[in-house]
C-alpha cells in the first residue's frame, strides 16, 4: 500500500513539473509568478510550494497541503494563493488540476477593460471549455479585482463557482483555469490564453 500511495504521489508531483516548464516556455510564469496543483484521487493536494521558478521545479519544489490548505509539513510554506486552488477542490469533486498563470494578455487586457467580463464569441477554440460543442457560441470569462487578502478574494470569486466554464482573470495578475485532470487543465489553460491573445491582437488594430 505504501509503494502505491508513494507511486501516485510521484504521478501527481511529475505533472505538476511538466505544467510548469510548459507554462514557462509559453511565458506564462514569469519570475517567481503562477501556483500550480493536482489533487490525488484519495484526496491528497499536491501544490508549488512559495517563491520557486515554475520552469525549473524540483521534486522538493512540491508539496501536501491538506484541503484547507495547511502544509502537511509544518516547515513547507505554500503559495500565498493556496485558498484559491483548495475552494475550487471543495467546490467540485470532479476538479483534479488547478492551474494559476501570469501572462501578458491576461494581465493587459484585465487593466485596460473596465467590463466585469470579457466575452469570447465565435471562436472555434471555445469548444475546448466544458460544455461547448460549437464555435457558435459566447462563454463570458469575468474579471475579479486583484486583492492582496486572498480570503477576502475567494469570497468575491465564490458565487461565480460551477458558472466560470473558461475560468477567470485577477485583473492585472492573471488567470485561475482547472480541469479533471491535469491535462485537460492545461489544455483549458492554453485555450484560454490563445483567446485572450486573439482579444489583444484585435485591439490593437
Amino acid at each position: 500500500m505504501t509503494q502505491l500511495l508513494d507511486r501516485l504521489w510521484s504521478d501527481a508531483v511529475q505533472d505538476v513539473l511538466h505544467a510548469g516548464r510548459r507554462m514557462d516556455q509559453r511565458g506564462w510564469v514569469p519570475a517567481t509568478a503562477g501556483n500550480l496543483s493536482r489533487r490525488l484521487g484519495d484526496g491528497r493536494i499536491a501544490i508549488t510550494r512559495s517563491g520557486g521558478h515554475k520552469g525549473f521545479l524540483t521534486e522538493q519544489d512540491v508539496i501536501e497541503i491538506d484541503p484547507e490548505g495547511r502544509p502537511i509539513d509544518g516547515g513547507q510554506k505554500a503559495s500565498a494563493e493556496t485558498l484559491l486552488h483548495t475552494q475550487l477542490y471543495a467546490s467540485d469533486p470532479t476538479i483534479g488540476a488547478v492551474l494559476h498563470g501570469h501572462s501578458i494578455a491576461a494581465t493587459v487586457l484585465s487593466m485596460a477593460l473596465e467590463a466585469p467580463v470579457l466575452t469570447l464569441a465565435g471562436y472555434e477554440l471555445l469548444k475546448v471549455f466544458e460544455g461547448q460543442s460549437t464555435h457558435d457560441t459566447a462563454i463570458d470569462v469575468p474579471f475579479f479585482a486583484n486583492d492582496q487578502d486572498i480570503a477576502r478574494l475567494a469570497t468575491v470569486v465564490g458565487p461565480l463557482l460551477g458558472k466560470m466554464p473558461a475560468g477567470y482573470v485577477i485583473r492585472g495578475h492573471g488567470v485561475y483555469v482547472w480541469g479533471r485532470d491535469m491535462a485537460m487543465a492545461l489544455a483549458r489553460l492554453e485555450g484560454l490564453e490563445f483567446l485572450l491573445a486573439c482579444e489583444l491582437e484585435r485591439r490593437k488594430s
